[in-house]
């Protein structure tokens, strides 16, 4: 921090040169150099007014991503890479493990994010206090019953946020809609997967419930023909956990772990136990397996953003159909 060219851009509020700069330090692994360079953007804002917040955030998320962990855990923090290109415990979690980052962890709602985020990715996680379990209240080990889920990539200066491989759907000519119910607990759950597509960004979200079939339910949101494809429990659960992790076009990302969240919710909110937070697992996992789960899609590919899914209860003779989209 001592480089006249590094103090001139932060009183010059640069931010290309700080930008090279940021890029220089991780080439020469110089971490706690760059520590330092995000505490004087900071502080070049409470000082001088300079907007260098967009360094800030570059710093963290280099570090989170390609420090060694006693730097990557310390950025685990409220507030920390609010302009990065991802949530810095998903972008920490793509790198270390959480053995590696648990013992320099601070017992932040982000460090248990990270941890969950490693859960995610195949990793148990032994809870051995290190880990606030309320932040999602998951089991801190994937179930037989899960998928593999889809995985961010992270890199210097670009991210990849790959979707669940698509089926093969064939067109279905749907029979009328069935009848409507009123239906707040598994209705508002498929919506939540997509909040931050309407909230944040472009998107728009349908959902219909119906004591019906759930080619019925895809007929209630107004479709005759569509894209059909019958699929396993863990690809609808792929899907739902995706669209629960993303930002859509222009909204914040939330993670996969988040997403994993958002799934598991819809499944308990189908089951019946909302009340009864944190569900049995190997009760939800019976209830995934128990229904029949629909990939649908209007007959015209979506563009963007899209989440088409149908579920029917062949128990309560019930199904729901969410229909979310969001472009660019």
């Amino acid at each position: 921090m001592t480089s006249p060219s590094i103090a001139e851009a932060l009183t010059a509020g640069d931010l290309d040169e700080l930008s090279r700069w940021v890029d220089r330090l991780c080439e020469v692994r110089d971490w706690d150099g760059l520590s330092a360079l995000r505490d004087a953007s900071r502080d070049a804002f409470a000082r001088r007014g300079h907007q260098l917040w967009p360094i800030a955030s570059q710093t963290e998320y280099r570090l989170a991503l390609q420090a060694p962990a006693p730097w990557a855990a310390a950025v685990l923090v409220e507030g920390a890479g609010r302009f990065a290109l991802g949530p810095l415990p998903e972008v920490a979690a793509s790198t270390h493990t959480w053995e590696e980052l648990a013992p320099h962890a601070a017992g932040t709602p982000a460090a248990a994010l990270a941890a969950h985020e490693r859960v995610v990715r195949g990793e148990v996680v032994v809870d051995d206090g290190r880990v606030d379990t309320s932040v999602l209240e998951l089991p801190l080990a994937l179930q037989r019953w899960e998928p593999r889920y889809a995985l961010a990539t992270y890199r210097s200066h670009r991210a990849e946020f790959p979707a669940p491989a698509a089926s093969s759907a064939t067109p279905l000519r749907l029979p009328p809609a069935g009848p409507g119910f009123d239906d707040p607990e598994v209705s508002g759950a498929l919506r939540a997967l997509v909040e931050r597509w309407v909230v944040e960004s472009n998107g728009v979200v349908r959902v219909a419930a119906v004591e019906a079939t759930a080619e019925e339910a895809v007929a209630a949101l107004g479709h005759q023909e569509v894209a059909w494809a019958e699929v396993e429990a863990t690809e609808a659960l792929a899907d739902m956990a995706w669209a629960g992790a993303s930002g859509g076009a222009h909204g914040r990302r939330l993670g996969a772990a988040t997403g994993r969240f958002g799934a598991w919710w819809a499944l308990a909110a189908l089951a019946g136990v909302l009340d009864d937070w944190p569900p049995a697992p190997d009760h939800l996992g019976d209830v995934a397996a128990g229904v029949r789960w629909v990939r649908w899609h209007p007959l015209t590919s979506p563009v963007g953003w899209s989440l088409h899914l149908a579920v029917e209860d062949p128990r309560t003779h019930r199904a729901w159909a969410v229909s979310a989209t969001d472009q660019a």
